[in-house]
Formats: structure tokens, C-alpha cells, sequence
């Protein structure tokens, strides 16, 4: 049986390589978008769209999402790929209706994934990190498919649902020590895998942001305001005030939206910027309000690194340009440069492994479009059997982790697409 969009796929395909004119490249990239729609989705009795993150048998709302971003670019004539869109984000936001605490599900109420977790653990979820970034994801989502198709029939009800526990959510933790029921607890791992306080994680002021208890990595925060995700917040914020507007006739959601918006956006710039002895003004990764600030940057998206590409800043704003430098340095303790390849890295994963995904996202945010072409060519060789994995060793690239990352495959061909400005016609829009 056909995966859907298998036309689509091979003529989209075909222009990428009269473009890029690299058998290896071209090879990689259609193996990677036909991955994803043949092994990592499936349609499940209700009609919606389950889609693991690769080797682990579980939807997570950041990594389906972004599976879906190369698919929004060629879509638009093609209706089976939008149907697997569409059935994506039906599940994600019946998901999120479920608890907006989780970070990843179950196909079915089994009770599968981290059971002896201490948290308010129901049978759909595998696991329940609160992470602010998985209920950013699904609102740009739904976002992106209506700018890139035009199609408005996923703002259904089930949507109107997952935005209440949203904003809901998201204005309880903008104070979390008061009235956040939220707390987490996983006895016997690492520290990085549990929240200090009894579960209740690190002690935070109120400033605006949205506290998160975990990183887009899965790794607990250190403080508690994650600032990439706040950013990507106010992005989905403006989105979302958007499609009240013009698709939902909600005045009232899109005063909610704005307002919930200009407080995120003035704590990050209250507290969210920090001074830097030789840079400047640059974004801090992490803050609690109280004077603690974390300066790194992570692989995951969202990143610093990732804040034009998400729609927050113009890649030529000075704070932004001072924060990339910063990122992209052995200033940031998880920049790792080696014989084989530079690149930023996650405490996630080993020392010394640069993500595929950071080096896409580093190429998407230039506007040097040889080092665009360049890192193509890199995450080419990186490959694994046809597939990108999470990490590889910036010394040893043969030493890596999860062989097949889908996530990975996604932003490779993102790269690959935007690098060839396909599609010629507008899609997805990004708002600040």
C-alpha cells in the first residue's frame, strides 16, 4: 500500500535534486520524508494520528509537531498529506485536553511508559514532565496548517478545548509557588530526570513568564523560567489572537491571547536579559526572578539559538546576534568543537556530541547560504543507515546515540527545503 503523498514526495524529490545536485544528499532527504509517514504515524480507529519520535513508542507534543514542519511545505495540492496533518494535531490536542502537564502519550489508555513516577500519572500518558514548550507546539501547528492550506476544519471544538487548559495553564504557572498543583518526582534516576523541593522544583518569583519544570531536553530546570519557551510563547500567543480573530470571531480569546502576551514578553525582557562582560546585552537560557540566571544554550527546540526561526526575533537584532555568539562558543559549556564537527550539544546526551538538529537549526538562522549548503553536506555524512540520529561525537562521529531520531529527519529536510526555497509559493507564516 502507497504512504500518503508518495507523488507528492518524489516530485518534490526530483526538484531537490536538480537543485542540489548531490546524489548522497538527495538519497538522504527522501528517505528521511518518506521515514516518518511509513514508519513513525498511525491512524488510529478514532480517525486522528499517532506519531512516535522514532525508537520509542511514544507521541510527544514537541517532536510530532515538528515531524510535521518539511510536510507543510508541500502540501498545499496534496490531500492525504494534509489528512496526516490534521490527524496529527486532532490527537495532540485531544492530548492536551487530557492533561496540559504531560509531555508525552500513549496510542491507547494502556498505562505504558514511567509508572513509578510520582505525579498525577493517568493511562494515557507515558510521561509527565511539564514542559512550557509542548503546548507551544500544537497551537503553532494549527497555525502553520491553516497558513499553508488555507484549511480551517481542525479549529474544531477539541481545539477550543486544548486552548482553554492552555491559557489556563500557562497563567496558574505564572505563579507557580502559589498556585500551581503541578509537582514531580522521579525516585532512583539522575537529578537531571526529577524536580527538586518534593517535586515542586526550583523556588521562582513572579515576573511575567510562565515557569516550566522541565526542558525541551526532558531535563529539569534549573530555574524555573525557561526563557526560549516563553519566547516561543509569545509567538503562539500572536498566532492564536490571530485565528480568534479571523477564523473564530473571538474577540474576547484574542484580548485574552494579547494580554496573556505582553506579560510573557515583558518578564523576558525584564529578566530574561542579562549584561555579559564582553558581549553585551544577551538572553539568558534560564532565570528564577530572584537573580539566578543560567547563560548556555541547549540542542532542543526551542533554543536561543532557534528564536528567529520560531517566529521572536529578526536575525538581525543586536541582542540576538550578541546571545549567537555567545551560544556558538566555548563560552556556552555545551558547544562542543571537534576534528569531525562544531556544533551545540545537550547535557541529555553525552559530553563532546554535537545534535544534527542544532547544526540545522544553526544553518536555518544564517543568511549565508554557503554555510547553509555546507551543513547540509555535514549532516549528510553524519547520517546513520539512511537516517539521522540524536548525537554523534564531534571527534568520533561514528559513536552516537539513538540511531533513528525523527525528529532529526525532519529539521534535515527542513534545511534541505528551505535551502532550495521550496515551495515557491507562500506557506506556513511565522508571526512575532
Amino acid at each position: 500500500m502507497a504512504a500518503p503523498g508518495e507523488r507528492t514526495l518524489a516530485q518534490v524529490g526530483e526538484r531537490v535534486g536538480d537543485l542540489v545536485r548531490d546524489a548522497a544528499t538527495v538519497d538522504l532527504f527522501t528517505g528521511c520524508l518518506a521515514r516518518t509517514l511509513r514508519r513513525a504515524i498511525r491512524r488510529l480507529d478514532d480517525g486522528t494520528v499517532f506519531a512516535v519520535t522514532g525508537d520509542i513508542p511514544a507521541m510527544w507534543l514537541r517532536d510530532s509537531a515538528a515531524q510535521m514542519w518539511p510536510y507543510l511545505r508541500v502540501c498545499r495540492h496534496d490531500a492525504d498529506l494534509q489528512d496526516v496533518v490534521a490527524g496529527v494535531l486532532a490527537r495532540q490536542v485531544r492530548y492536551v485536553v487530557t492533561d496540559p502537564y504531560a509531555n508525552a502519550f500513549n496510542a491507547a489508555p494502556d498505562g505504558a511508559g514511567h509508572r513509578t513516577d510520582r505525579t498525577d500519572l493517568g493511562p494515557w500518558v507515558w510521561e509527565r514532565k511539564y514542559e512550557l514548550d509542548s503546548l507551544c507546539y500544537p497551537l503553532d501547528l494549527a497555525f502553520r496548517f491553516w497558513r499553508a492550506t488555507g484549511r480551517v476544519d481542525h479549529f474544531d471544538a477539541w481545539y477550543q478545548r486544548a486552548v482553554e487548559r492552555i491559557l489556563t495553564t500557562w497563567t496558574v504557572e505564572q505563579d507557580h509557588e502559589s498556585r500551581s498543583p503541578y509537582a514531580f518526582e522521579r525516585p532512583g534516576g539522575p537529578a537531571s530526570d526529577t524536580l527538586v523541593r518534593g517535586g515542586r522544583g526550583p523556588v521562582t518569583a513572579v515576573t511575567g513568564m510562565t515557569w516550566s519544570g522541565f526542558r525541551p531536553s526532558d531535563d529539569a530546570c534549573r530555574y524555573g523560567y525557561h526563557v526560549p519557551a516563553n519566547m516561543f510563547a509569545v509567538v503562539v500567543l500572536g498566532q492564536l489572537a490571530q485565528v480568534a480573530t479571523e477564523v473564530l470571531d473571538d474577540g474576547a480569546l484574542a484580548r485574552r491571547a494579547l494580554a496573556l502576551r505582553a506579560e510573557i514578553d515583558a518578564g523576558i525582557a525584564r529578566h530574561g536579559i542579562v549584561t555579559h562582560p564582553e558581549l553585551g546585552r544577551i538572553y539568558a537560557y534560564e532565570v528564577d526572578g530572584l537573580g539566578g540566571v543560567c547563560l548556555m544554550d541547549d540542542a532542543n527546540v526551542p533554543s536561543l539559538l532557534a528564536a528567529p526561526l520560531l517566529g521572536y526575533v529578526d536575525v538581525a537584532d543586536p541582542i540576538y546576534e550578541a546571545s549567537r555568539r555567545f551560544v556558538l562558543s566555548a563560552a556556552n559549556p555545551y558547544f562542543y568543537a571537534g576534528t569531525a564537527v562544531a556544533g551545540i550539544g545537550s547535557p541529555h546526551t553525552p559530553p563532546r556530541h554535537v545534535w544534527p538538529i542544532a547544526l540545522a537549526v544553526q544553518a536555518l538562522t544564517s543568511l549565508d547560504r554557503d554555510e547553509q549548503r555546507e551543513t547540509i553536506g555535514t549532516l549528510t555524512r553524519l547520517a546513520v543507515d539512511g537516517a539521522m540520529p540524536e548525537s554523534v561525537h564531534c571527534d568520533r562521529p561514528d559513536v552516537h546515540t539513538r540511531e533513528w531520531f525523527a525528529w532529526a529527519d525532519a529539521m534535515f529536510c527542513e534545511l534541505v527545503l528551505s535551502y532550495c526555497g521550496l515551495p515557491a509559493e507562500p506557506a506556513a507564516v511565522v508571526t512575532p
